[in-house]
């Protein structure tokens, strides 16, 4: 079989067709939609679990002047009666609010404007078109600057679906994707209640009684409340990742993943394929995130030996997350500690809350990881028929983000506590081993444990400590002697320097052990000799061993 590239960064469905590129046929979703579709229908799904990728498909099955050729071959072909009725049948809006974004109001809405005008330049012909009306082509040409005002804007999908109606004598179907950012971006920069305002206009006359509307299809992470944008809308139809409808339409199933794995000969991969990107549990699927198959199997492709990593890690912003860990108390850390432990914890999930809500109570901590794909249902859990949830970390690869994403933010929240990080640095200047222990435990108690077999993690814990310490330099792997230390420090004088190396002990009885391990290999390597050269007067090294939440610190004075 000839081994297609791979759609790396492709959500074009027409491209990935056009460009013969690897394609997990999913178009069967097009048949579902048509069978068990309300007017509007909302899909929330974590992001890239194929979202944009569906809605790019249905565009290119429905869309009036579309190429049928595209699905030649793919399962919906089979369809004949339906592709006779429905494909290449109705004009089609297509609209994706992931860019919609800003500092301020007026910033998001520029970009919504310029979407909008990009979507008018598709549908040119209908600027001159004598069967709309001359309001409306107005309108439209204002539209098509990207100069419109908001009034023009906030009535721009009804005004697009009426003049393709009218020139087509078609009803048309709205496709808007990632509806729900404009309103995250909003929340984060503080003008929430602007864009609420804003999208309910913007939305509401397209979604409700419109007869120029055949059907809608939103798609979004959170399911945001009627009562938000979505007010006097009653026919809107909602599918979340709890439902049994579509579940396999969203992620990659297991066939899927093994069809994919053997066409390009990478059986060996399947073990890690599974531990790091399986394990979400939508409906009655259990589903792979297909970005990170896709750029692993990529990865592979050059290097038959290439290491998994966490793909999805840095795809979008996690503010709204890190919102949550400000609010995080002593029982919130314990419990996230049991989740990297591999353990399961139950919860109360809310599906539809307002932004303004989201943050009102820690409690909803939960259901945003769960909406948002770094927690999801334990697929051996009995089920309930209450509002609870067994919820467990679905992979390697997001229980890695919690180790260290998330307990960066937690030590980042500490570092904003100025008076025991100033104190810490005061006892290390001043060679207090001691004080720097005691310091050092206590804020390892306020922080999840470390499960894992290797020290990296204290080692970034401790740099986030001292990043307080604004008027030092830390350097961190430094090359110095004949190796790298963990970190190296010059005081703000610039005359005292100190070593810190990092060891994880076995036990708590191997502590001392690996502290005098430390000091040695500080001084065998002659981690010193840099700090020397810079002119330090006097440098302290620091050997420091960690076992789970403890840790034990031993001095010595190498050089002044």
């Amino acid at each position: 079989m000839e081994r297609k590239k791979l759609p790396v960064g492709y959500d074009s469905f027409e491209e990935i067709r056009r460009e013969n590129l690897y394609y997990i046929d999913k178009t069967l979703f097009i048949k579902d939609l048509l069978n068990k579709a309300g007017k509007i229908n909302l899909f929330t799904r974590p992001r890239r679990f194929g979202k944009t990728l569906n809605m790019s498909m249905l565009k290119s099955f429905f869309e009036i002047g579309s190429d049928k050729l595209l699905f030649d071959g793919l399962a919906i072909s089979e369809e004949k009666q339906l592709c006779e009725e429905y494909q290449a049948k109705h004009p089609v809006v297509f609209l994706s609010l992931k860019g919609v974004e800003g500092m301020t109001y007026r910033d998001a809405i520029q970009w919504l404007a310029y979407l909008v005008a990009n979507e008018c330049k598709r549908m040119v012909f209908l600027e001159n078109d004598l069967e709309t009306d001359e309001d409306d082509r107005l309108i439209f040409k204002r539209l098509k600057s990207a100069n419109s005002g908001e009034n023009d804007l906030q009535a721009a999908l009804v005004t697009l679906m009426r003049m393709l109606h009218a020139h087509y004598g078609e009803q048309v179907i709205l496709l808007i994707d990632e509806y729900d950012v404009p309103l995250d971006k909003a929340h984060i920069n503080g003008y929430y209640d602007q864009m609420v305002a804003f999208l309910r206009g913007f939305f509401g006359e397209a979604f409700k009684t419109n007869p120029d509307l055949y059907f809608a299809v939103v798609t979004g992470c959170l399911r945001i409340s009627k009562e938000s944008i979505f007010t006097g809308i009653n026919n809107l139809k909602v599918d979340t990742i709890t439902d049994t409808r579509y579940d396999e339409y969203f992620g990659f199933t297991e066939d899927d993943v093994q069809t994919l794995l053997t066409d390009y000969g990478m059986e060996y991969a399947r073990d890690d394929m599974r531990a790091w990107y399986d394990g979400y549990h939508f409906g009655d699927a259990d589903v792979y995130c297909p970005w990170d198959v896709v750029n692993h199997c990529d990865k592979l492709l050059d290097d038959p030996e290439a290491k998994p990593k966490p793909y999805w890690n840095n795809t979008s912003s996690n503010s709204l997350v890190k919102q949550f860990i400000d609010m995080a108390d002593v029982t919130t850390r314990s419990e996230i500690e049991q989740l990297v432990a591999r353990k399961t914890i139950r919860k109360k999930i809310v599906e539809t809350l307002t932004y303004g809500e989201l943050t009102e109570s820690i409690d909803n901590l939960w259901s945003v990881l769960f909406l948002t794909g770094y927690l999801t249902v334990d697929r051996n859990a009995p089920k309930s028929d209450d509002d609870f949830a067994s919820l467990v970390i679905p992979n390697r690869e997001i229980r890695d983000i919690f180790i260290e994403k998330i307990q960066k933010w937690f030590a980042e929240k500490i570092v904003r506590q100025k008076s025991s990080v100033e104190i810490l640095c005061h006892a290390l200047e001043s060679g207090n081993a001691e004080q720097v222990e005691t310091i050092l435990n206590e804020q390892l108690r306020g922080t999840i444990s470390y499960y894992d077999s290797y020290e990296g993690f204290y080692h970034g814990f401790l740099l986030g400590l001292l990043k307080g310490k604004s008027d030092w330099k830390i350097l961190s792997n430094r090359e110095a002697g004949t190796g790298r230390s963990d970190i190296q420090i010059e005081n703000a004088t610039g005359e005292q320097g100190m070593i810190i190396e990092t060891k994880r002990a076995r036990s708590r009885n191997d502590m001392e052990a690996q502290c005098d391990a430390a000091l040695k290999q500080i001084l065998d390597r002659e981690y010193a000799e840099p700090l020397i050269d810079d002119g330090m007067n006097e440098i302290w090294s620091y050997g420091i061993a960690f076992f789970k939440k403890k840790c034990a610190v031993k001095l010595q004075k190498i050089y002044g």
